[in-house]
């Protein structure tokens, strides 16, 4: 079930189509195309992750969704201009038949957006009993749902005090509370019906303490938030090889031009605030400034997003980096990265989906709430309270294979390496 059925929800329907129907390959997936080393380097044991954890066939997944707008998923498609003309015609049929049910929406909360299809409700609380409705349907067609969320960026909110127990939060419903954006009442009534949630904006959504109370109470796995694709992808494969090398960084520049719907709700200051907290935090937790005051302490890091229509949904991000080495003299480095924004998010998408699905069929994970062996895929990863996130790409690539391999009873591995020299 899709919330948001726009440039990545469609990119993400029509390529599994695509792949299920033999017409290309699902690229950028780890479910798919990744393998995993089990045992030792000698052991020559490195099957395919689909073929060694029990997931989920693409054959098996069933597409299903809200919207603020009424097309189906060709039309949707062919106005996010993410897909060639080709890709879509070859698998037309297929995307009209999935039509979006009306969406909860509330301007308040996405000022750029003005949705036509959407659900009224006397409350918040009503908006929940009707996606709650909308999800018993849905689940009584098929065998087990998964609920992801790939709607747009919604205004900067900060937890209060209706956040803070699933009794306060459904109060909060009933009184219509401000504080309550749609993002989280999707994830309730998900939570709720037992169905795992993953959130691929930077919304604050599941990463309340009412949403972790519910997920542990009813068996619904949840994860981070907003998809690692361009930008933030490429800061946390340099900023670890920085870090590694002791490389000093003075500054790092970022900054981004975009012309998908992505870009335009981005374009309001309060929806853009919740996207640069999620940005700019990357970088003090993999550098660490506090342990490292001599290379990281005064580092400058700025994050601009710009509207550009001419561009659509083929991003560019660019980043000015300031480094310096050995005796404090002074590098720079430049990337720019002209990035397809829903060809990178799609195959994350669809690999949440497997994985929290796998989650709620593992009972040593199902009742956990957070699942931090997912944060490889979020800008913002979430974690038990107290614990800082871990950002670094490679490390959260390691902690995601030795959880595959420690729920399927497969030896760890740390890569010590010392019993090859024995």
């Amino acid at each position: 079930m899709v919330v948001g059925m726009g440039a990545v929800a469609t990119t993400l329907i029509a390529g599994v189509e695509a792949v299920r129907k033999g017409l290309a390959k699902p690229i950028g997936s780890l479910t798919q195309m990744g393998t995993i080393r089990l045992g030792k380097r000698t052991d020559n044991r490195t099957p395919l992750i689909r073929d060694f954890a029990p997931l989920a066939s693409l054959d098996d997944i069933v597409f299903t969704g809200w919207e603020i707008f009424p097309e189906n998923m060709y039309e949707a498609a062919a106005h996010a201009q993410v897909l060639d003309n080709d890709h879509l015609k070859s698998i037309r049929p297929f995307l009209e038949e999935i039509k979006p049910m009306p969406a909860v929406f509330d301007q308040h909360y996405v000022k750029r957006l003005n949705g036509t299809h959407v659900k009224k409700g006397k409350s918040k609380c009503d908006l929940a009993q009707q996606l709650i409705a909308d999800i018993q349907s849905f689940k009584s067609k098929v065998d087990r749902v998964v609920m992801i969320w790939t709607g747009s960026t919604e205004i900067f909110l900060e937890p209060s005090a209706v956040h803070q127990s699933v009794a306060a939060f459904e109060k909060g419903l009933v009184d219509n509370d401000p504080n309550i954006a749609p993002s989280q009442i999707y994830a309730y009534a998900a939570l709720k019906e037992g169905i795992p949630f993953a959130n691929g904006a930077p919304n604050l959504t599941v990463d309340l303490p009412c949403m972790i109370e519910l997920s542990k109470q009813t068996g619904a796995p949840i994860c981070g938030k907003d998809f690692k694709t361009g930008q933030t992808f490429m800061k946390t494969v340099l900023a670890p090889a920085f870090k590694s090398r002791m490389l000093g960084v003075a500054g790092w520049y970022s900054t981004n031009i975009l012309g998908n719907r992505d870009g335009e709700v981005l374009d309001d200051p309060e929806s853009f605030k919740t996207k640069e907290e999620s940005k700019l935090g990357v970088l003090d937790y993999i550098l660490q400034p506090e342990l490292y005051p001599d290379l990281y302490k005064d580092i400058y890091h700025k994050v601009r997003i710009n509207y550009y229509p001419p561009r659509g949904d083929n991003k560019e991000g660019w980043d000015n980096i300031d480094i310096f080495g050995w005796l404090g003299y002074r590098m720079q480095i430049k990337v720019d990265f002209l990035c397809r924004d829903s060809i990178l998010a799609a195959p994350l998408a669809l690999d949440l989906v497997l994985f929290l699905d796998l989650a709620q069929r593992t009972p040593e994970l199902k009742h956990l709430g957070i699942q931090e062996w997912l944060s490889f895929y979020f800008k913002s990863p979430q974690t038990a309270p107290g614990l800082y996130p871990e950002h670094d790409l490679f490390i959260q690539s390691m902690k995601l294979k030795n959880t595959l391999r420690h729920i399927k009873g497969e030896e760890l591995i740390t890569h010590l390496g010392l019993e090859y020299y024995d």
